[in-house]
């Protein structure tokens, strides 16, 4: 039985260059969500991105010719994973990005890392929050009411509820850290672990997706729509997990957190390149504070600060 990572171990440069390459592609993930919502409504989105994703994992396994196990520890792992890592958050993180700018719902997935030290703390014994990392956790929510606080005065309040969405995505994803430490504990390998969780998710949000969305009533979604949510699916979802698990597996889940700090930088970028959004320096502010709180929380930084 391999033993579970403790997040307290410094990285190395193979984990960092994987995590690098996770947010870039993740940060796509915004971009393609925000041109994928314009035209079909979130549980559908979330169930097309899984289902894609799904199948392009199987056909690898079977390439590969790996077996996905089955075993009742697996599918009830499987379950667990698709539903705190995918179905809540996922459809959180499409529905409130029919209100907010992709940059911005990034910056907000940002907090991630903070839940999760939290939550790390409070359910294992190897992943205990030392006091700089709970000084970071109170930075980074301090940058984030400084951004929420700040759009309600500005008269932005209609945006709440889609904010408080994306936290609860970032609560949601926290907790997934905590339930993907078992897969390591079950030697299931990072690809099945990809393939088994896009699997449970396509099978949790069809039913709802058929109940309540029901998509064939609306106009079929263009050319654009189709390729961002093929993107979505293969690269931000196929790929980008068999890359997570494989730094979950190694590196542990407050380390693997820190990607959501990186994704922001690509996911503005391509918001105000392709989707004309904008960001105002409110939002940089609290995505500052937000850095200085993930710095807190990895404590490398500051311990070359300290040794200059």
């Amino acid at each position: 039985m391999p033993p579970v990572p403790s997040a307290s171990r410094p990285m190395n440069a193979h984990e960092w260059s994987l995590l690098l390459f996770l947010a870039a592609i993740w940060g796509g993930s915004f971009f393609f969500i925000g041109v994928a919502v314009k035209a079909l409504p979130p549980v559908t989105v979330v169930f097309l991105r899984c289902a894609i994703g799904a199948l392009g994992l199987l056909a690898a396994l079977a390439a590969l010719r790996m077996a996905l196990p089955l075993t009742r520890a697996a599918v009830v792992a499987f379950l667990g994973m698709g539903t705190l890592n995918n179905v809540i958050p996922q459809t959180l993180i499409a529905w409130a990005q029919g209100s907010l700018p992709s940059g911005y719902a990034s910056i907000l997935n940002a907090t991630t890392p903070f839940f999760t030290v939290l939550i790390l703390h409070a359910f294992t014994l190897n992943d205990r929050a030392t006091p700089l990392k709970l000084a970071g956790v109170v930075i980074g929510f301090v940058g984030v009411a400084t951004m929420i606080g700040l759009d309600l005065v500005s008269g932005f309040g209609d945006t709440l509820w889609p904010q408080l969405a994306m936290l609860a995505s970032s609560l949601s994803y926290g907790f997934s850290g905590l339930w993907g430490r078992r897969f390591a504990r079950l030697g299931i390998p990072p690809l099945a672990v990809a393939t088994g969780q896009l699997c449970a998710s396509t099978l949790l949000t069809l039913p709802i997706m058929l109940a309540v969305e029901r998509p064939w009533t609306l106009p079929p979604p263009g050319a654009g729509v189709w390729a961002a949510v093929i993107g979505l699916a293969l690269l931000c979802t196929a790929l980008a997990y068999v890359v997570y698990f494989r730094i979950l597996a190694t590196a542990g889940a407050s380390n693997l957190s820190l990607v959501t700090f990186l994704v922001p930088v690509s996911a503005i970028l391509l918001g105000v390149v392709f989707l004309g959004e904008h960001l105002y320096p409110r939002h940089f502010l609290g995505m500052a504070l937000i850095g200085v709180g993930l710095a807190f929380i990895d404590g490398r930084p500051l311990a070359r600060f300290r040794t200059t």
